[in-house]
């Protein structure tokens, strides 16, 4: 059988971008064409390499687990190491779906003509099997992940969330909102949003009496906040289109499955109403805001003195 060079390269690019790409949709993590397509190039070099050489050390499972990890690095660059281990995980559960899916597929379809030569599989119709492997790996492997999370209890959701400002504090229950991907349109910085109830012995109550004020622009004397006040836009907590006010604090320290996690640069959205109607919780916080946790201890000293 003739073995094409480009076939091997186009097939092994085509699902390791799927892969990349169904991981960045698991994790919600921001979808980067550039880099997963560079990522994905990586892959498919090696791939190339591995078919075409003759030495061994090629199929080492060690240089293996190395190109995953940098294909990983490429194609999201997390800032820290909990986030790159939680993208490899899931970057190996990935493929070892596609991969089953694939292989069940190859077992019922007996396409003829195909090669299996230090882990690379070419040929005409395992094109259309990788294909179409893929296409089916990533809708089991997205449905199963929201079912996952569909089953979660809200027990499991709920954690401690201590606000620090200035030689204030005050401590709250919050759950964790998988859709609330707040950030300051500006700074970025992660939204907390909190019941403006539970605000009161860190925040003056003429700031908290005249949220609006702020957000509509109207004058107001609180000048020793203004730098602090930013203007959120959101689409839900039950519109469509709206406005929240934001005071950026000094930080906060969620308590999440025994691990303290404190965050430094985090604005409070003050919310009107109440978040639960049981008041089994008074702030939201979203997934992405534990992965900027910092060590506590360090920090907790700095802000504290």
């Amino acid at each position: 059988m003739t073995v094409y060079i480009d076939i091997i390269f186009l097939e092994n690019l085509f699902m390791n971008c799927i892969i990349l790409f169904a991981t960045a949709v698991i994790l919600k993590l921001p979808i980067k064409i550039v880099r997963i397509l560079i990522s994905g190039i990586i892959g498919s070099i090696y791939a190339v390499i591995i078919y075409t050489s003759k030495l061994q050390i090629y199929s080492n499972l060690f240089l293996k687990i190395a190109l995953s990890a940098v294909m990983v690095y490429v194609a999201f660059n997390p800032s820290k190491i909990r986030g790159f281990l939680k993208n490899l995980m899931i970057f190996y559960l990935v493929s070892f779906t596609f991969g089953g899916v694939t292989f069940a597929l190859l077992y019922f379809v007996k396409p003829q003509n195909i090669s299996f030569q230090n882990g690379v599989l070419i040929g005409v119709s395992p094109i259309k099997i990788i294909i179409t492997g893929g296409i089916i790996g990533f809708v089991i492997i997205t449905i199963s992940f929201k079912n996952i999370k569909g089953r979660l209890t809200k027990k499991d959701m709920i954690c401690n969330l201590e606000i620090i400002q200035k030689d204030k504090k005050v401590k709250v229950k919050a759950i964790i909102d998988t859709g609330n991907f707040l950030t300051d349109p500006i700074t970025k910085m992660p939204v907390v949003v909190v019941e403006k109830e539970k605000l009161i012995d860190i925040f003056p109550k003429s700031v908290l009496e005249n949220t609006m004020d702020f957000v509509n622009g109207d004058n107001t004397e609180m000048e020793e906040y203004l730098s602090k006040i930013r203007i959120i836009p959101f689409k839900s907590l039950g519109k469509e289109n709206g406005l929240l006010l934001g005071i950026k604090v000094d930080g906060v320290i969620i308590n999440y499955q025994g691990n303290d996690n404190f965050i430094k640069e985090v604005i409070v959205g003050i919310y009107e109403k109440k978040l639960s109607s049981n008041n089994s919780y008074s702030a939201l916080i979203g997934l992405n805001i534990l992965e900027k946790g910092e060590d506590y201890d360090e920090h907790f000293r700095h802000v504290k003195n």
